[in-house]
């Protein structure tokens, strides 16, 4: 599959063959939905936290008797029933990570590229570089490219490519190795230079 190569200045400056196996594959929904969910389970935090009896501050003493008050027999003033008392089966710090085998997400990757390819929303750029680290030069030539809502991935991020775009909210920059499938499906287009692109075939394949 053939794409053009354009430059930061909109000017078309060649051709690339991408790959079949990378760029072509069947858009599989069920894949992209999996990854996305193990994606965003291991992002979590889990260290939402209740109390049990035992961590509960409080006298350890038999409020009453046991028998002969009329009412309903206690052990402790700790007990869930009671104001203060302990919460019974709450939600305890955990991981909320689940496994998904190295294949599944290798396939989902390739699906996910070959998603925005077959949208037309994949772009090739020769080389995301800028000479100075000013955001309002980046702004002018994304408006002239027509970026609103972009991720670009680059083999090797420019620093000041990098600090140009840190400001803007739906641009991110990424180096090639931490190409993902979260990201690339939360932005509108995806831009991938030709060392990014060469990359991810020889990781991909």
């Amino acid at each position: 599959m053939k794409t053009k190569i354009i430059s930061l200045d909109n000017k078309s400056v060649g051709e690339i063959e991408l790959a079949d196996d990378v760029f072509g594959v069947p858009v599989r929904v069920d894949l992209l939905h999996r990854m996305v969910n193990y994606q965003l389970a291991k992002r979590r935090s889990g260290n939402h936290k209740t109390k049990i009896i035992s961590e509960i501050s409080g006298t350890t003493k038999k409020p009453y008797k046991q028998k002969g008050t009329g009412s309903a027999r206690q052990g402790s003033l700790r007990s869930p029933q009671f104001r203060g008392g302990a919460v019974i089966f709450g939600p305890v710090v955990r991981s909320h990570a689940h496994d998904l085998t190295k294949k599944v997400r290798k396939l989902a990757l390739k699906v996910a590229l070959s998603s925005k390819a077959a949208d037309g929303k994949l772009i090739v750029l020769d080389t995301a570089k800028a000479a100075t680290p000013r955001t309002k030069e980046l702004v002018a030539r994304f408006k002239v490219l027509g970026w609103d809502s972009v991720l670009v991935i680059d083999g090797q991020v420019d620093n000041n490519f990098a600090l140009a775009s840190r400001n803007l909210p739906k641009v991110d920059v990424l180096p090639q190795i931490g190409a993902n499938v979260y990201d690339i499906l939360r932005r509108d287009t995806l831009v991938l230079t030709k060392d990014a692109v060469e990359a991810l075939e020889a990781r991909l394949k």
